[in-house]
């Protein structure tokens, strides 16, 4: 009886702890993300108008649950997250989307962490975002679309309509998608500057320029809402389509940060929410 129960101890053991099944390959992508839904909307912005409240467009905040005019990183740290995974405390926030004068929320909000954008040998030597960073991609106060736009509209399930750099006329059944990338090329010394962005860079020819040498993930921020149709019922509240930015504050925990770095990113492996290979 002793031993079929060691046998059985054993057994049970090794089913929990299982690796990895023989064979099975990861997916060679630089990856990792977190989903967070809207949380709350308000016109504040602790970036460009802190301790300001009520200075700013309106914006839909996703992530961090506290964020207002008044939020500082150890607010983040220590305030409720909706995001998947629940150790992502960061805050991100868009312009209000609107149709007809009413505030829309998005349906799906992913935010990837990716290593695209540059040279395998540049992915490999990848670092973490630094904790506190902050950023603001897109232009705001865009009057036109043009070389300088980084944001994308689309449709989800009818790629044959092609993105454009302002709002685009999805069919009846499909959802208005928003794509916007992050630069990924840090300074290595300022968490944030007098313009929110000269701090980073943008990759060029595949490589860091030298005024911004420390390669990081690149966040890109894909937000679906559930709308469709003629696109002159829609606006931001920040203006037309291509005024479209994201805000960036970033709260992970340094330990959590660095590990999917180290194991999805420079690796080029595909991880999910966990942080794990998918």
């Amino acid at each position: 009886m002793r031993v079929l129960a060691l046998l059985a101890l054993l057994l049970g053991t090794f089913t929990v702890s299982a690796p990895r099944p023989a064979g099975a390959e990861v997916v060679r992508v630089a990856e990792f993300l977190a989903d967070c839904p809207f949380s709350h909307r308000l016109p504040d912005d602790p970036i460009i108008f802190p301790g300001l409240p009520g200075a700013s467009h309106m914006h839909s905040f996703f992530g961090s649950r506290v964020t207002n005019a008044y939020t500082q990183l150890s607010d983040l740290q220590n305030g409720a997250t909706n995001c998947n995974p629940a150790v992502d405390r960061s805050s991100y926030w868009v312009p209000t989307l609107y149709q007809d004068g009413a505030p829309v929320e998005p349906a799906i909000v992913t935010f990837y962490y990716l290593g695209e954008g540059v040279r395998d040998d540049i992915i490999a030597r990848i670092q973490a975002l630094p904790l506190g960073l902050r950023i603001v991609a897109g232009n705001a106060k865009a009057t036109a679309p043009d070389d300088s736009t980084i944001s994308r509209w689309s449709c989800l399930h009818a790629g044959h309509v092609g993105a454009s750099k302002d709002f685009v006329n999805c069919p009846s059944g499909t959802m208005l998608e928003s794509y916007l990338d992050f630069p990924q090329c840090w300074n290595g010394r300022d968490l944030d500057s007098a313009d929110h962005k000269s701090h980073m860079a943008y990759p060029v020819a595949g490589a860091c320029p030298s005024t911004h040498p420390v390669p990081v993930p690149k966040l890109r921020q894909v937000i679906r809402y559930p709308v469709s149709g003629d696109p002159s019922h829609f606006r931001l509240a920040s203006g037309a389509g291509f005024t479209m930015h994201g805000d960036f504050f970033n709260a992970w925990p340094a330990d959590e940060m660095e590990r999917r770095v180290r194991d999805c990113i420079r690796p080029i492996i595909k991880c999910g929410a966990d942080g794990r290979p998918s």
